[in-house]
């Protein structure tokens, strides 16, 4: 049984810095793809950042790019979110998300790809 915990959510204050992880077990994710999206209250799950399996494929939105930090851990099953600058905007439940396939860099923005997902953790920042 597969299983995405994140943790490392919280409340920071605009301008701070928060990293979070996310703890894949069940099945080996190092030779496919991962990714981070977000959740606003009222909005729709969008995509934050994807990381291909040789860490060497990175991909961000235009929203984070240059902020936020996508890395993993092959050795560990675990993917990292370091963001940098936050905003106020950032607010949101963070997912993680993986893929037992591998995927075009259209598909890893796409939510709808994605058949693995952790429970979420809350980020919030204040201004």
């Amino acid at each position: 049984q597969v299983q995405l915990v994140e943790s490392g959510g919280g409340l920071v204050q605009a301008g701070g810095s928060l990293r979070l992880s996310c703890a894949a077990s069940g099945r080996t994710f190092s030779a496919y793809p991962m990714g981070w999206f977000r959740q606003a209250p009222g909005k729709e799950r969008e995509f934050v950042a994807a990381i291909m399996w040789s860490s060497s494929g990175t991909y961000y939105a235009d929203s984070v790019q240059g902020r936020f930090t996508i890395s993993r851990d092959n050795a560990k099953n675990t993917v990292y979110l370091q963001m940098n600058s936050l905003k106020p905007e950032d607010t949101a439940v963070y997912f993680c998300a993986a893929e037992l396939r591998l995927l075009g860099t259209a598909q890893l923005m796409d939510v709808r790809e994605y058949n693995y997902w952790g429970q979420g953790t809350q980020v919030t920042v204040s201004s």
